[in-house]
């Protein structure tokens, strides 16, 4: 069984990074999103570099058999993953109780469950090949989240598999990596309606940034970075430095500001 990296949400963003990233150091890639003609452009784009053309397998992981759908789809090409990145997901911005129940409920199913199931139903081919996997938190997922509640509770419960799963995988050969961004200018902020709403540099950094930087770590087995030194600084201090309540207080404010507008990320 020939060796690949699968990618999801690799349509835009850091999903697509991630792909041109991965491409650029040889990596054969499958590259999964529910958009069709992103995908195809991008394998055009890839291959045009000299790279493996990647295969394009157009779904909607927020399907309940999609990643049954994926492995029997990788069976019949002969390929098995030997990476796997989890970088679909998506976010709704806004007071929980005034957002649709079934968007975040579908929100829970993809960053959640579709990422659990993928990070466990390839484990013994990332084993044979002494491969990776690579999930996309946020940072997030390491603050309180008014304003954004179940989507922060989504990231929490990634950060905390992955680094359950760090330790667990390690001793089979598997690096784990969470890979936890801040800011960053894609598709989130256009969808929301908040332009300018990504804070400029050093805080917010680039797609292409952010995806150099989870492909360095996961290669050196880190169990998890944080890309930029001023986001490192807001993740490691703002919670033990700032007491629960005034981190509480001050994200409900901003989220009050910008209430009823609701962004998609660009994972999917």
């Amino acid at each position: 069984m020939r060796p690949v990296t699968v990618i999801t949400g690799a349509s835009a963003g850091i999903g697509l990074e991630l792909a041109r990233e991965f491409a650029r150091h040889g990596h054969a890639l499958v590259l999964v999103a529910r958009r069709e003609g992103r995908l195809r452009e991008l394998a055009a784009e890839i291959a045009a570099m000299g790279a493996p053309e990647p295969v394009v397998l157009p779904i909607d992981l927020a399907l309940p058999n999609a990643v049954a759908w994926i492995g029997n789809a990788l069976a019949m090409r002969k390929i098995e993953p030997e990476y796997v990145v989890n970088n679909a997901a998506f976010g709704l911005v806004g007071h929980a109780a005034a957002l649709d129940r079934g968007e975040q409920l579908a929100m829970i199913d993809l960053n959640m469950r579709t990422l659990t199931d993928l990070s466990l139903a390839f484990v013994e081919s990332l084993a044979r090949h002494r491969g990776g996997l690579l999930n996309v938190g946020s940072v997030a997922g390491l603050l309180p989240g008014p304003g954004g509640a179940v989507y922060y509770a989504s990231k929490a419960y990634v950060v905390s598999l992955t680094e359950a799963l760090h330790s667990e995988l390690r001793p089979r050969g598997i690096r784990v990596t969470c890979l936890c961004p801040g800011p960053v200018p894609t598709e989130f902020q256009a969808r929301a309606g908040v332009p300018g709403d990504v804070p400029p540099p050093p805080f917010a950094q680039s797609p292409a940034r952010v995806a150099r930087v989870g492909y360095r770590a996961l290669m050196q087995g880190r169990r998890m970075v944080v890309p930029g030194l001023a986001m490192q600084i807001v993740a490691a201090l703002a919670p033990r430095v700032a007491p629960r309540s005034l981190l509480l207080a001050a994200l409900d404010h901003r989220a009050s500001q910008r209430a009823g507008k609701v962004g998609i990320e660009s994972a999917t």
